[in-house]
């Protein structure tokens, strides 16, 4: 069965949390090719209502049709693209395709016309910037009603989009917390990225070490895993206990504990998923010292927490760290000085290696998306 990824903003962590999941959930990607902002998967078993399981997915399409342009229109004449029950709608074309797109157009208008369905192709005006800044298609208007599209070169692969994400639901959650701490939190998308690194499954046990008000930890139950948060700051085990109280949590699927990590005691856990204390808030850009002792000091932490906790996670170790920006130039941490101090090893997804680096051009402390085990 063959699908199409449309990507978020990252695409190589948005590809990680992809690879990550399927190997998870046992569906064998059997190939896969990627362009733009956009992966294609042979997946060994068909999948349904998924996409809200993914941070870094905007919408997932299946295959209706593959072959040259001959082979693709001749199939396309055997299937039903519109299944609504006005005859009058809109519908875009989403092009990885590149030179092939028009003449799939044409046939579409044409196709359409035929069927007596009042059909008017909207274009992609809006535009995405990609991690690495190249900007790429994106939809804006809310008018469109069928998405499909077209990907690859000599040979073809048309579809239709069947799942999207639903932006404005991860907002209003993320919105109507009782307890934020804007400048410190993580965002539910990055949250479920990282939990979807670990790999952790259904009813399985994750330790946020750093949980803060419990974003994490929300994201997580939501996906039925079980949670221990810890954090020194009593406030904020304040603020996420009233936070999973807020969303009727089961109390026996999590426990909260107002501790240093560093010292803390707990029972094992199947993987350890969090976002430590990235260093102070930066208003303006460091100087080289003042990064290099922001990077020192968090190397520091993390060798501590993670000699203490290590032995204790059966599966993967999943952190972001900072990714300072200095000049036109960022630095990161020394990891190789962490992992020879904490007797971990550097993960890997098929061709990606991590760090990944997740940042804003214009944000001064950026973050590099760690994997150990």
């Amino acid at each position: 069965m063959k699908y199409l990824f449309i990507l978020g903003r990252n695409v190589e962590l948005s590809l990680a949390e992809i690879f990550s999941y399927f190997e998870k959930v046992g569906n064998e990607i059997k190939d896969y090719e990627i362009k733009k902002n956009a992966v294609l998967l042979d997946l060994e078993k068909p999948i349904s209502k998924i996409i809200n399981n993914f941070g870094g997915v905007i919408s997932i399409g299946e295959v209706l049709c593959e072959g040259n342009k001959k082979e693709l229109i001749s199939c396309l004449d055997k299937k039903e693209l519109y299944f609504g029950e006005k005859n009058k709608f809109n519908y875009c074309l989403w092009d990885f395709a590149d030179n092939s797109v028009e003449e799939i157009s044409r046939y579409l208008k044409k196709r359409f016309r035929s069927e007596k369905l009042k059909a008017v192709q909207k274009t992609l005006t809006g535009r995405i910037e990609l991690q690495s800044g190249k900007k790429v298609q994106n939809i804006v208007s809310n008018l469109i009603n069928k998405e499909f599209f077209l990907f690859g070169d000599e040979k073809l692969y048309f579809g239709k989009v069947t799942e999207k994400c639903d932006y404005e639901k991860l907002e209003q959650r993320d919105m109507t917390r009782p307890v934020r701490r804007e400048s410190l939190s993580i965002s539910p998308r990055l949250a479920k990225i990282i939990i979807n690194l670990s790999q952790v499954k259904k009813n399985g046990k994750l330790l946020d070490s750093f949980c803060g008000v419990g974003v994490i930890l929300q994201e997580a139950l939501l996906q039925e895993i079980e949670v221990i948060g810890i954090d020194k700051d009593k406030k904020a085990i304040n603020g996420a206990r009233e936070n999973l109280e807020y969303q009727n949590f089961s109390k026996e699927k999590y426990k909260l504990i107002n501790w240093d990590s560093s010292t803390a005691k707990i029972s094992e856990v199947n993987v350890l998923v969090t976002e430590p204390d990235l260093g102070e808030t930066l208003k303006k850009i460091p100087t080289k010292e003042k990064a290099k002792k922001m990077l020192k000091d968090y190397e520091n932490l993390m060798i501590k927490i993670l000699g203490n906790l290590s032995n204790l996670v059966l599966g993967k170790i999943v952190f972001t760290a900072p990714f300072i920006r200095i000049g036109k130039k960022r630095l990161g941490c020394d990891m190789d000085r962490v992992l020879e101090k904490t007797d971990l090893k550097l993960s890997t997804i098929k061709n990606i290696k991590f760090p990944i680096p997740e940042f804003r051009g214009n944000q001064i402390v950026g973050r590099e998306i760690f994997v150990l085990e």
